[in-house]
Parts: structure tokens; sequence; C-alpha cells
């Protein structure tokens, strides 16, 4: 027996040193290789594998041994406990876990209840459920402490500003998207203060050349009285816009601003009526009172740019 268990010290001890060379010459960028770890751990894993089966077979060797000195030796009752089988590992957990009664025992654990004929054993829980219930009181434990009383979790009310933000994008995402199907015929007046000052930048950047960065008119008539030639409505400045009145050198500005654009600079537009900038330029088209929202307003007979 003294030989066999040398065999397998030597066996271990060059398995060991061998995977020690292996990766002596090593730097430590080399360990920090992905590949490299995935590697080592194989190595590692195929090595512990092999130490298992060469314990199983030093066992079953010493086993063999014993049964064969035993013999010599007409020791009979310590061969019949050698040669008797034992129970796996798996299976004396498992005894020793559900603590479970062979069924010619199970009288001993009868209850008396009596549900239509259904009796009920006092066995005890299954492992796997037991295993559950333990660790979801230890999961609670560390949940608790884990977003209650450190930094380290969101707490409920992060939770839910964070799911409030993540919603209140995705409204504004569905908004943009349908803001870009607005035409001149389900266009409405913006009020809000951050579509108003969309529509201003807008404004600056690409009407004011004709006019005037207040609207007090240029090229283009003034914005700010009460005199229009195309129609004071929402619907009427966000078809000008939109179309443009060629003859009067006016553009189309369909092919170079969205319709969300359109909609808030002929918002914006609508806002600049009475604010009497200075030098105004004279008055243009015919006199229509500031209208309300969606209204149709009055038609003037003669058309030109805004």
């Amino acid at each position: 027996m003294k030989r066999y268990i040398a065999l397998f010290t030597m066996l271990l001890s060059g398995g060991l040193l061998t995977a020690q060379e292996a990766v002596a010459p090593a730097s430590d960028a080399f360990y920090n290789d992905l590949f490299v770890r995935m590697i080592l751990i194989g190595a590692a894993v195929v090595m512990l594998v092999a130490i298992l089966v060469l314990y199983r077979l030093l066992m079953t060797v010493i086993k063999v041994e014993q049964i064969k000195i035993y013999k010599e030796q007409g020791l009979d009752a310590y061969l019949e406990a050698v040669a008797k089988p034992k129970e796996s590992w798996i299976m004396r957990q498992y005894k020793a876990w559900t603590a479970a009664v062979p069924v010619e025992r199970e009288a001993d654990v009868l209850l008396l209840h009596d549900y239509d004929g259904i009796h009920e054993l006092d066995n005890k829980l299954p492992p796997w459920w037991v295993a559950m219930f333990y660790i979801t009181i230890a999961f609670a434990g560390v949940y608790l402490v884990y977003y209650h009383f450190t930094d380290m979790g969101p707490s409920s009310l992060q939770e839910y500003e964070t799911e409030v933000a993540v919603a209140e994008e995705q409204v504004a995402n569905y908004l943009a998207k349908q803001a870009n199907l607005i035409d001149e015929s389900n266009v409405t007046l913006l009020t809000d203060e951050a579509a108003l000052e969309a529509g201003k930048a807008i404004f600056v950047g690409q009407c004011a050349a004709c006019h005037g960065q207040l609207g007090e008119g240029g090229v283009g008539p003034n914005m700010t009285d009460n005199y229009w030639l195309h129609g004071n409505t929402i619907n009427d400045v966000f078809k000008t816009i939109k179309y443009g009145v060629p003859e009067k050198g006016m553009i189309s500005w369909q092919a170079q601003l969205r319709p969300v654009e359109m909609h808030q600079v002929a918002s914006y537009i609508l806002t600049l009526q009475g604010t009497n900038p200075p030098n105004p330029k004279a008055p243009q088209g015919d006199l229509i009172e500031p209208a309300t929202e969606g209204s149709a307003g009055e038609t003037p007979a003669e058309g030109s740019s805004l």
C-alpha cells in the first residue's frame, strides 16, 4: 500500500511542478489576457479531475489490497465490513436532510389527521424547499442592508424618479414623432415656453434676414401689427411658411424645416403681434384682429408673403 501512496504523491507533485513551470515565465500582462486566463482555468479543472480520478483509483487499489490481506489472514468480520458496498455521499446526505422513513415504518410518522381517507405523514420538508426558504431569508437581509442602509443600491424613491425620467423621455420621443405628422389642417397654437423659445431661435436664424430680428419687417412684411397678407390664424401662418409665396420671393420651407419646427416658428410669429418694435415697416395687407386658436379667420382677397 505504501508504494501506491508514494506513486500517487509523485504523480501529484509532478503535475503541480509542470503547471508551475508552464506559467512561471508569464508576466502580469500575460495574466490579464482573458484567453490565457481561460486556458489556465481549463488546465486547473483538468488537473483537478485527474487528481480526483487518481484518488479514486488509489482508494480502489487500497481496498483490493485490504480484501486480499483479510482473506489471507482469515479475518472474515473485517472482510465483510470492507467488501460491503457503501452508500454514496449524495444518498447519505439526502437521508440526513430528509430523515426519510422507509415505507415499512411509515406507521411511526403517521398523523391522526384524516381528510376524506387521505392520511398525513409527519415527514420533514423537502431539502430544496428548506434551502430556498433560508436563501430567501438571507437574501432579504442582504437586500435590506444593500438598498436601505448603504448608498450602494438605489432607494425606492430613486428608482421611481429614474423610471419617471425614462417615461418622460419616451413620451417626448413619441410626441416628437407625432409632431412631424402636423400639417396646415391640424396644427394648433403652441403656448409652452420651450416650444416658443425654439421657434424664436428658428425665426432669428432663418426669418430675421427678411422680417427683422424683432419681426419689424424688412424685405418681408411687418409681423408685429394686425395687418396680414395671408391670414392670421396658426393654420394660415403654418401654410405660408410651408409652401412659401414664390411670386413674392418667399421660398417654401418644407424642404429645410421639419413640421415640428414650422409649428414652433409659426406659433412664435403670432406672439409678436402688438410688441411695437422700433422702426416698424409700414402695414401691408388687410387689418385682421388677432384670431383665436384654430379659428379660420378672415381670408383676405390678396395674397403675398408673410
